[in-house]
């Protein structure tokens, strides 16, 4: 288990993954990004067969040539058309190469990785080499997922392709591009359709392809401005708890002890697919898990492995921060399908709250089956331990 509190623990470069569907607008979102003061000192890896668009204008180079010379923008394009799990290999060298080429000097510093996935891609695979890379690791942390979406043609996508129920599943930022040319009805609509998917993502508005970066980055557990673990932002329970829309920016109000969870389910009024049970997104379910007692390491280990085991390919994406009995620190989890990022011990809790609390965003798992999970292996671990006893 690691510890954030040893020197040194937040030295790796932040990296984001930009993901989005075909013709949600990720190219023109990334090339006004580049644009941006704030985008300095940035690298980006992109596909080769990606959107037409970014690769015409790294190949003629003018994309260069608006961006600010100062910007030291570093572009990879990888050799394969999908980031999937047949070239996480061709990931794993692409940055370690990049990193190893900072350091000698054979290219521009930068700060910030930015990897831009194809349209159809699943962002899991690139998530899981993330964090199952141990050299990786040492070099790279996983700031967080940022995923574009079509107010135009979302609503289509969501229930025809699953990918793009998935890519705003696993999100930790949602952009939301094409407002100024969409139905004002259909945009309301389909942000309560986002909410009920990812309720602990904010929504933020690209204006003509334009967006903060400020809001779209250091989405991550590490607050670059206070050098510490932001818990609240990064776990964002209130969202899950109250059913809400998460707040736009990164300050969140204060926590309201509801003591249980929701699953979160949408009803697109006004659609004439609103009802519909083959809509993609009504097998996603958002829900926090909140226990009031300290809990045993080893059963909680257990427990999630079980789970990833039964249930990996629908547990779509993870995070939680525990209260391990015995222990003074809290221990933060992030999982993405069946691999979780190795456990990490904070210095000190982030508030006077000291239950253990767990969002989970699943496809076809209700919060139920959870639920009797968890409490299965919390019985079984009590009787072990009374046996020993």
């Amino acid at each position: 288990m690691t510890d954030m509190s040893a020197p040194g623990g937040w030295t790796p470069i932040p990296i984001s993954v930009l993901t989005g569907f075909l013709g949600s607008g990720k190219t023109t979102l990334l090339g006004q990004l580049l644009r941006h003061p704030g985008m300095a000192k940035t690298a980006v890896i992109i596909n080769e067969f990606g959107e037409i668009g970014l690769d015409d204008l790294l190949v003629q180079g003018e994309l260069l040539n608006h961006v600010d010379p100062g910007a030291a923008t570093q572009f990879v394009k990888m050799n394969a058309g999908c980031l999937c799990c047949t070239v996480r290999g061709d990931l794993e060298v692409a940055l370690r190469d990049l990193y190893l080429k900072r350091v000698r000097g054979q290219v521009p510093d930068f700060k910030r990785v930015v990897i831009e996935t194809t349209g159809l891609a699943d962002p899991a695979p690139i998530l899981h080499t993330l964090m199952d890379d141990p050299i990786l690791a040492a070099y790279y942390r996983l700031d967080g997922v940022v995923a574009t979406v079509d107010a135009v043609n979302a609503m289509r996508e969501l229930d025809d392709q699953f990918e793009s129920v998935k890519q705003i599943a696993v999100a930790d930022r949602l952009v939301l591009t094409k407002t100024d040319i969409a139905d004002a009805h259909g945009v309301v609509h389909l942000r309560e359709r986002l909410a009920a998917i990812n309720p602990g993502a904010p929504v933020i508005v690209a204006t003509m392809g334009k967006a903060d970066p400020a809001a779209l980055f250091d989405a991550g557990l590490y607050d670059p401005a206070t050098k510490t673990a932001d818990v609240r932002r990064w776990l964002n329970e209130e969202a899950y708890a109250a059913g809400k829309p998460a707040a736009h920016g990164h300050e969140h109000g204060h926590s309201h002890d509801h003591g249980h969870d929701h699953d979160h389910h949408h009803h697109d009024h006004g659609h004439d697919h609103s009802h519909d049970v083959n809509r993609h997104d009504d097998r996603i379910r958002a829900h926090c898990l909140v226990v009031d007692e300290p809990l045993e390491w080893d059963m909680v280990a257990s427990w999630l492995g079980s789970l990833a085991q039964s249930r990996g390919p629908d547990l779509l994406r993870m995070k939680g921060i525990v209260n391990v009995a015995g222990e003074t620190q809290p221990v933060v989890l992030h999982g993405v399908q069946h691999l979780f990022h190795p456990p990490a011990r904070l210095p000190a809790w982030p508030d006077a709250d000291r239950r253990t609390k767990l969002v989970f965003i699943t496809r076809d798992v209700p919060r139920e089956d959870i639920e009797k999970s968890l409490a299965a292996f919390r019985t079984d671990a009590e009787k072990r331990a009374k046996l020993k006893a």
